[in-house]
């Protein structure tokens, strides 16, 4: 008889690849589609380099360049991902305060509110003032670009757990403890891991936003040497260094939370 449980894996497997090649193929296609249009603008217009580069001029400059560009884009990527967690953290924290202290909500929401009616890149300054050039100012540059939408997004899931779970496992004598780390909190995963999604986007910017008020090494140092220098090219690549990173990025998180929240939609 044949066995099914191989099969089944089999099976299993070959559906898992499949899932990750169609959003490679439909990536690469999107890639391909702007880089052709792209070109035709710079033929079309007749653009020169200086203005804006053809697709062929910043793939040599990626050849060319490539261990400069390596090296940034490893310092911008570690900002990123520190900064992640940083503002994960923070935002988990401020929204289990707001959930289990009612008068810290009343007083901490606000300001919350406030906090994003002033520009990040105005912070900038007084970042790198506080912290130096070094990279702590740009962590914390891009924990506070995603704070806010992690914050908001947590509480909101934590907040909407259906009534009936909670009614039920109070009549069974649970804590609050144990409603919060079973019931409330698993059902704001999908709620929560939205909020990372967005987070996983905008995280860059507050990085690359760091680096061009004043740093000696990363993406966004190099883009402004380039511009400076006139190598229009070379920003360039960095440019496409930098959305090639968040893409893959926005991928990694997507598959992980995906594999670790199975019953989100």
């Amino acid at each position: 008889m044949p066995d099914i449980t191989a099969f089944t894996r089999l099976s299993g497997q070959k559906t898992h690849q499949k899932a990750l090649i169609k959003p490679l193929l439909r990536m690469m296609i999107s890639i391909m589609v702007i880089l052709g249009l792209w070109q035709a603008i710079v033929v079309f217009f007749g653009m020169p380099s200086f203005i804006l580069p053809a697709p062929i001029e910043v793939f040599e400059r990626l050849l060319l360049r490539y261990d400069i560009l390596l090296k940034h884009t490893l310092v911008t990527g570690q900002e990123i991902i520190l900064g992640l967690f940083l503002g994960l953290f923070m935002g988990l924290f401020f929204a289990l305060q707001m959930l289990l202290f009612k008068p810290i909500k009343q007083w901490l929401l606000p300001i919350l509110i406030a906090s994003q009616a002033i520009p990040v890149f105005a912070l900038a300054p007084v970042l790198m003032l506080w912290l130096g050039y070094g990279i702590a100012s740009k962590i914390v540059m891009a924990a506070l670009i995603i704070f806010f939408p992690v914050t908001t997004c947590c509480y909101d899931g934590l907040r909407n757990t259906p009534s009936g779970y909670l009614d039920l496992a109070q009549t069974m004598g649970a804590t609050k403890w144990q409603m919060l780390r079973h019931i409330q909190f698993p059902a704001s995963l999908p709620t929560l891991a939205s909020g990372i999604r967005v987070a996983v986007v905008i995280a860059p910017i507050g990085a690359v936003a760091g680096e061009w008020v004043g740093s000696s090494e990363g993406l966004g140092y190099l883009m402004l040497q380039a511009n400076a220098r006139m190598m229009i090219d070379e920003m360039f690549a960095a440019l496409f260094i930098l959305s090639m990173l968040s893409i893959l990025l926005y991928f990694v998180v997507d598959k992980l939370l995906k594999k670790f929240i199975p019953w989100e939609v």
